[in-house]
């Protein structure tokens, strides 16, 4: 990298606009959607989809409901070509769907173009060059005037060859190509001479695309330049003003979300951001940004899941772990703090589908768009026992009690720390089962009765296996489990004392088990916890006291 002073790069000029109004405006509809993945994502990848996978894509973005939809650039190869006259002879476009065909402003490409859409019911011809200094001067060696009049001529050919398929009801797009780092005011004449060639009107408006086709400076400073253009623009009110962000600064959404405060009504994009260099807009992100604020986005993404599935699958690209709402790691907490403050939400959380969605961490239900509520807390070294109550009780039907957390987020954490892995949900039930249900030694119930004497006296008849041998225990008390620490004084089990007692069903019915949860403190106040699941809840109480018992007695 140079060293200061940094002459190789200059900061890009703000926007004079003394007066401008977006930082005041909020979101508050939907714009018009147009899905570019199979024209601008698809050339950007290394292995380009082929008319099946194209076909596939197409019936997956109308089921989600984009309503315009470029589908190529029909005149660049056979393949696109041929793509576009798939979707039309098999009738695969759906009545309120318009096909969006680019084309540069060039008089045999534009020709061709036209000759792909007979047949199509609705389509959008979308014809773009580029404007901005640099490419003037580098890739055309051409004047304004130059530049300009490229766009006209091709406004005007498109204009003729729009009545030789009248049975298609054609909208018009132009875009000045590199928008983004065009001297503002060329190109709103630009925009102006190819509106006053094709004269819209409030009825048959034209799209005025305005790309950020590299992205350059911050959101705001794009912010800026849609609002000037808005102003200044003649016919604003028979146009409709298109954004097409990219993300080579990594603010892709936020000029995006920007620009449509300052002004814009349509929006450009492709699923997950796929797109040249760092990417186009993440149109999934835009969309369910506005979803979580209570605004309908018109898109449906209930199967976000399947939807990332098939793009990955025909794409050969993979949706980035942390890509917002669709990464395989967006819902997960391994924070114990967070996964604390996720479980205590849930139980705070009315149920109810219109209910106020309110979950630290987690700032959109994930049943909304198809997610699971499996993977939002997993367990490695960093998790407390938040996390782990969580998974016990979402999971399992385990609802511990607070004070067992940190005896079973530890002995997880051990693991985790041993192993260096994340810990499955199975993993932390596992864990459960080792710590406390299968904890046989020193001692092991194999039978139980109790039978109650009089109103404060109950007796119990217990098998027992202490060490490998067997015992016939017998012990009176106030109740079973006083009864049975009377009959384990027989093997020198005294001064034990009962800190806590509880108990819950695991499932519903007859034969459903319940699971019974003791805390003891043993003859040197050390402590500890014990579990027991069975059939019969008094068989449950009684294993979780001989779980604690062995556990205190492993020093545990």
């Amino acid at each position: 990298m140079q060293k200061p002073p940094i002459t190789k790069y200059r900061p890009y000029p703000v926007v004079d606009l003394p007066n401008r109004e977006w930082p005041d405006r909020v979101i508050d509809k939907a714009p018009v959607w147009c899905s570019v993945d199979l024209r601008d994502g698809n050339q950007a990848l290394a292995i380009p989809m082929n008319v099946e996978e194209k076909v596939e894509m197409f019936k997956m973005l109308a089921e989600i409901g984009f309503k315009e939809i470029e589908v190529g650039f029909p005149s660049a190869s056979e393949t696109e070509f041929n793509f576009l006259r798939r979707l039309v002879s098999d009738n695969l476009i759906p009545d309120d769907v318009s096909v969006q065909v680019l084309v540069q402003c060039r008089e045999h490409l534009i020709r061709r173009t036209f000759e792909s859409l007979e047949g199509a019911k609705n389509a959008i011809v979308h014809i773009y060059n580029s404007t901005n200094p640099l490419q003037r001067r580098v890739v055309f060696d051409a004047s304004r005037d130059e530049i300009k009049q490229i766009a006209v001529d091709a406004a005007k050919l498109v204009r003729e060859l729009r009545d030789t398929i009248p049975d298609t009801n054609i909208e018009l797009e132009y875009s000045p190509e590199s928008f983004s780092d065009t001297e503002l005011e060329f190109s709103l004449e630009v925009c102006e001479a190819v509106s006053d060639i094709w004269e819209p009107t409030s009825e048959k408006k034209i799209i005025l695309n305005l790309p950020a086709t590299v992205e350059l400076f911050t959101p705001n400073v794009h912010a800026d330049q849609i609002e000037w253009f808005c102003k200044h623009l003649s016919r604003r009110e028979s146009s409709i003003i298109s954004l097409h962000t990219h993300n080579d600064r990594g603010t892709g959404v936020a000029a995006t979300e920007l620009g449509l405060m300052a002004g814009a009504d349509r929006v450009e994009g492709t699923l997950f951001g796929n797109g040249e260099r760092t990417g186009n807009l993440d149109i999934v992100t835009v969309a369910l940004n506005m979803y979580t604020q209570g605004i309908d986005s018109h898109l449906d993404f209930s199967k976000l899941n399947q939807i990332r599935e098939l793009y990955e699958r025909v794409t050969r690209m993979d949706v980035h772990p942390r890509t917002p709402y669709s990464g395989e790691l967006v819902f997960t907490a391994f924070s114990g703090s967070h996964q604390d403050a996720i479980k205590k939400g849930f139980n705070e959380q009315p149920e109810g589908e219109g209910e106020l969605w309110q979950i630290p961490y987690l700032p959109i239900d994930p049943k909304d768009i198809g997610r699971n509520y499996r993977a939002i807390i997993r367990i490695n070294s960093q998790s407390g026992k938040g996390g782990i109550a969580y998974i016990m009780e979402r999971e399992y039907g385990y609802n511990m009690p607070k004070a067992m957390h940190r005896e079973l987020g530890n002995a997880v954490n051990r693991i985790a720390d041993e192993t260096g892995d994340e810990i499955t949900p199975e993993g932390v039930f596992q864990c459960f089962n080792a710590e406390y249900i299968d904890v046989k030694e020193p001692f092991d119930i194999l039978e139980f009765r109790s039978e109650r004497i009089d109103k404060s006296t109950v007796e119990v008849w217990a098998v027992v296996i202490h060490k490998g041998k067997e015992y016939n225990l017998r012990g009176t008390g106030n109740g079973p489990i006083d009864a049975f620490f009377h009959a384990l004084e027989a093997l020198e089990v005294k001064d034990y004392e009962l800190l806590s007692y509880s108990e819950h069903s695991l499932g519903r019915g007859a034969d459903s088990k319940a699971v019974s949860y003791i805390e003891l403190k043993g003859p040197r106040g050390s402590r500890s916890f014990g579990a027991g699941v069975d059939t019969n809840i008094e068989l449950a109480s009684i294993r979780s006291v001989v779980s604690a018992l062995n556990r205190l007695i492993a020093g545990k």
